[in-house]
């Protein structure tokens, strides 16, 4: 199949992974070799009656998949730094860390496609979108610009170099505070989250820096940062430059190891509540249980349901939690993740690798 010609910009046609490869560029080879795609064209995805039980996910399967990724990279710093007693100098840390953010999310795509060919995906009988067509560059660019912008703005903020990671995890304190930092962390993010993003939504003239992301009605996990330059900007450093901004003002630690750990919280939820996956998994936070107990939760068919449901007006703006939606009445009925189609017998669980 031969490429076609340039697509329009809001078209979500995708169509490129099928094309005579002599007519792909750069940006295509690149996502071929990282392949951080949401399906195998050559496999089924099963698909799914709405009715049908949904398999349960614990919360302790994703803290233990988030903490053990993170610690991987936090390790691998420790022991250059054991090894040669070379201090990473500012820009070497940020390099190292957008790396090791990259690195993470990358293969959290590459299991979410694993458990995408397994159960399938919510409202299945519709195809999920994939990278689009004219947005293969875009896509490709909001990964190391989100991972980048990130530790950028934190190393700029935090970052000693002075300090390695086992010094600061020696500290009882840091262990005692760690699980707050990250509950914390969701919650106070979100608050500011739900406000700029529904601002977007019902304030006139924002629209234009939001609707871009809406083309996508059926995401995969890798149009998460599918967005407007504005939009990109508060999604990557904006949102968490105010959550930073919170913690110092409420008197909160926040240290550039432990900031490193809630970004890998962050992350793992945007990539699961964009990947459309049909299981019960609610977002890992140390408070689920406080959430859960005030239907705060968040689940993936919430932000689903944002994109199938919504477009100028909308619903379900929190994405990290429904306690902003929940106070301000915001939250949308579930459809497939209702509580009574959720199957907590037969439970899911999430690949270490």
């Amino acid at each position: 199949m031969t490429a076609p010609p340039p697509s329009a910009k809001d078209s979500m046609k995708s169509t490129w992974r099928t094309w005579d490869r002599k007519h792909w560029n750069y940006n295509h080879w690149i996502l071929y070799a990282i392949n951080p795609f949401h399906r195998d064209l050559d496999r089924e995805v099963p698909v799914h009656p709405k009715t049908d039980k949904v398999p349960h996910v614990s919360t302790t399967d994703q803290h233990i998949w988030i903490l053990l990724h993170a610690a991987i990279v936090l390790a691998v710093h420790q022991l250059w730094l054991s090894l040669t007693g070379i201090q990473l100098p500012f820009f070497a840390a940020v390099a190292y860390y957008t790396t090791g953010f990259l690195f993470v999310v990358v293969h959290q795509l590459h299991i979410i496609r694993r458990l995408g060919h397994i159960y399938g995906h919510l409202d299945g009988e519709h195809e999920r979108d994939g990278i689009p067509d004219y947005g293969v560059a875009k896509v490709l660019g909001a990964g190391w610009k989100t991972a980048g912008g990130r530790m950028l703005m934190s190393a700029y903020l935090t970052y000693d170099p002075a300090s390695s990671p086992l010094q600061d995890m020696s500290s009882r304190a840091w262990w005692v505070w760690l699980p707050l930092q990250i509950g914390f962390y969701g919650v106070i993010l979100d608050f500011w989250f739900y406000w700029y993003h529904r601002a977007m939504h019902d304030v006139n003239g924002l629209w234009q820096f939001h609707r871009t992301h809406h083309l996508t009605k059926r995401p995969n996990a890798m149009l998460s940062a599918y967005a407007d330059d504005v939009q990109e900007f508060f999604d990557m450093v904006g949102i968490p430059f105010m959550t930073y901004l919170s913690f110092k003002a409420l008197g909160i630690p926040l240290g550039f190891y432990d900031w490193f750990i809630c970004h890998q919280y962050i992350a793992f939820t945007e990539a699961g509540g964009h990947s459309g996956l049909r299981m019960h998994l609610q977002a890992a936070s140390p408070f689920s249980f406080i959430l859960s107990y005030f239907n705060a939760e968040l689940v993936i068919e919430d932000h689903d349901l944002h994109h199938r449901k919504g477009w100028r007006k909308s619903h379900n703006y929190g994405k990290q939690t429904r306690l902003w939606d929940r106070i301000f009445g915001t939250c949308h009925e579930r459809i497939e993740l209702r509580q009574d189609n959720v199957d907590y017998d037969n439970q899911a669980h999430i690949p270490l690798w």
